[in-house]
């Protein structure tokens, strides 16, 4: 009997001590609170506003500062332009720079900027624009161009290359065909270029510089039949070419 009386007062005794502390922790929380929200009032009275936070928007380009620039650039352009028709090459380079420093992504301007040091002799740079330029576009042109500005720098055999990927854009115009053909002979690759400038030729059948070329390539191919049978045809158009006749002697007495 004394055991259990003790035994009951022992869990009284825990009970009690656990109670206690269940309530001292729920009388600090609930001060806590109260001091934060007395403090969020005296916030209030004092006239504070609290911000939202808001996601960070990245801000959008102006449509009105686009179209501005965008004006910009084309003045510079038509500049460039009227500077050309007057010869006026160093003006116009300015021009198309000037464009590019606000567009710099144009290829308009970059184009135009690439066939004026292509046309004045500048091929390096030609060359480079170019090539930037096809990163872009593959226009045949650009190939077409990127194809003489190689071959002005005797770099025959990636001028050969560039004019292949513009006839291949390009079957139909003989020009197309007549540039690789060019090329092709100036890297002594006489076998291409043969069939290359008599596909050109059955377009272009009055250029008898290609004809000459093709002679050429068939006296190097020891085709001195079909050699001999092409000035002939030169021979036609220009009858009194005395160094044609002449080579059409050497061939026939060979």
């Amino acid at each position: 009997m004394i055991y259990l009386l003790v035994f009951l007062i022992s869990t009284l005794g825990i009970l009690l001590l656990f109670g206690g502390r269940i309530l001292l922790r729920n009388r600090a929380v609930r001060r806590f609170v109260r001091s934060v929200k007395n403090r969020f009032d005296s916030v209030e009275e004092r006239g504070a506003v609290l911000v939202e936070e808001t996601p960070i928007v990245k801000p959008r380009r102006n449509p009105r500062t686009s179209a501005i620039e965008l004006q910009k650039v084309r003045a510079f352009m038509r500049s460039a332009e009227r500077a050309l028709a007057l010869q006026e090459n160093g003006e116009a380079e300015q021009f198309f720079i000037q464009a590019l420093t606000i567009h710099p992504q144009s290829v308009d301007a970059r184009a135009q900027l690439a066939k004026l040091y292509l046309t004045t002799g500048r091929y390096a740079k030609a060359e480079a624009l170019y090539k930037e330029l096809l990163q872009t576009r593959e226009d045949v042109s650009f190939f077409s161009n990127l194809g003489l500005a190689y071959y002005n720098q005797e770099k025959y055999v990636d001028a050969c290359h560039a004019y292949q990927e513009a006839l291949n854009r390009d079957p139909q115009t003989p020009e197309r065909s007549a540039a690789l053909g060019r090329a092709c002979i100036a890297a002594r690759r006489f076998e291409d270029a043969a069939p290359l400038l008599e596909k050109a030729l059955t377009r272009l059948s009055k250029d008898t510089e290609l004809m000459h070329m093709l002679a050429e390539c068939y006296i190097q191919m020891q085709l001195k039949e079909k050699a001999e049978e092409t000035y002939r045809r030169i021979n036609k158009i220009e009858p009194y070419n005395e160094g044609v006749k002449e080579k059409i002697s050497a061939l026939a007495n060979a």
